[in-house]
């Protein structure tokens, strides 16, 4: 397994991790807890060692399934999780914020308890908040720093300007947001600022969602619980208009002997050394194409390639829904 650096002086991963989200949430109901569980041990086999969760999925089964999966092999993995996004399980489409001290210090008592660790190796503040500010927040988790429950400090979809002040007060391992080739907001300032920084970062969603695997060919494809399906880039509108990127995105990697997929990859770890994204499956042979993204070299006339048929802001649609926008790069 190759590895990198998440930041200057940073822990060494994998340099490809596993989103796990989607084991227990989000992109359907009833999701085979038995295939997760073997997807995960498969991933250790592998040499993937981090991986990547938060309270809110479920909310809070997948850190439960998680905890389950590492038991016995907790040196193998370098545990990410988060905290910060308020969910009412009888409501689940709501969303709130919360940073104040009392609420991370009880949810990182609630992510050990459910992971069944003692220490957290990354701990993601998964939005700003707009009520607290970064500086407060980052204090408070920079005490459990040194209290040992938790090992590095992470920020998600936070700006430019929050990351900066975020390091003044503690050094910060990570930024996670959204990027692939449908998703390059970051690539205006937010790369360059982790660089400068010191600060590794890590892709969410690097395939689009699943979308620039191509094997969604349909909204229809979708299960009806899905939440792509209220998602903007997967509207009627705009599907096909995204789906006719995917085909010459195929039509690319048709000729170069891969996958859509680990087209899509390989231009992700290509963006710089201190990548490392985080796709998320559910299912040992993805995991395993996936991985294989590794061995993928884009010569330059290759991104030149892709950069052409799938230039910067291609994609039609939003990347979620206008009232969660301004939680985004914050």
């Amino acid at each position: 397994m190759q590895q990198r650096q998440l930041g200057k002086k940073g822990p060494v991963v994998s340099a490809i991790g596993l989103g796990c989200m989607g084991m227990s949430d989000f992109y359907s109901t009833g999701s085979d807890q038995k295939e997760a569980i073997a997807t995960l041990h498969r991933a250790l086999e592998l040499g993937v060692t981090m991986l990547d969760t938060a309270d809110m999925y479920g909310p809070h089964t997948n850190e439960t399934l998680i905890g389950k999966a590492i038991k016995g092999k907790r040196d193998q993995v370098f545990l990410a999780t988060k905290f910060g996004i308020l969910r009412d399980p009888a409501q689940p489409s709501l969303r709130g914020v919360s940073s104040r001290p009392d609420y991370i210090r009880r949810s990182v008592e609630g992510s050990l308890q459910r992971l069944q660790v003692g220490t957290i190796d990354l701990y993601y503040q998964h939005r700003v908040d707009p009520a607290v500010p970064v500086e407060e927040v980052v204090g408070t988790l920079a005490d459990l720093v040194r209290e040992g429950k938790i090992r590095y400090i992470g920020l998600s979809e936070a700006s430019a300007d929050t990351l900066a002040r975020a390091c003044a007060v503690h050094p910060i391992t990570a930024l996670q947001t959204e990027y692939s080739l449908w998703t390059r907001d970051v690539e205006q300032g937010i790369l360059a600022a982790c660089e400068r920084l010191g600060v590794g970062f890590v892709p969410y969603s690097p395939l689009g969602r699943g979308f620039l695997t191509g094997a969604i060919a349909s909204p229809d494809d979708l299960a009806g619980d899905d939440f792509r399906r209220d998602n903007p880039r997967f509207s009627p509108e705009n599907f096909s208009r995204n789906l006719a990127l995917v085909e010459k995105v195929k039509a690319l990697a048709q000729e170069k002997g891969v996958t859509p997929a680990q087209l899509a990859l390989a231009w992700v770890l290509a963006q710089g050394e201190h990548i490392v994204p985080i796709p998320g499956t559910k299912r040992r042979r993805y995991l395993e194409e996936n991985i294989a993204a590794l061995d993928v070299t884009l010569h330059h006339s290759e991104l030149a390639a892709i950069e052409a048929i799938f230039p910067y802001h291609a994609a039609a649609g939003g990347r979620y829904q206008d009232h969660v926008m301004p939680m985004l790069n914050a």
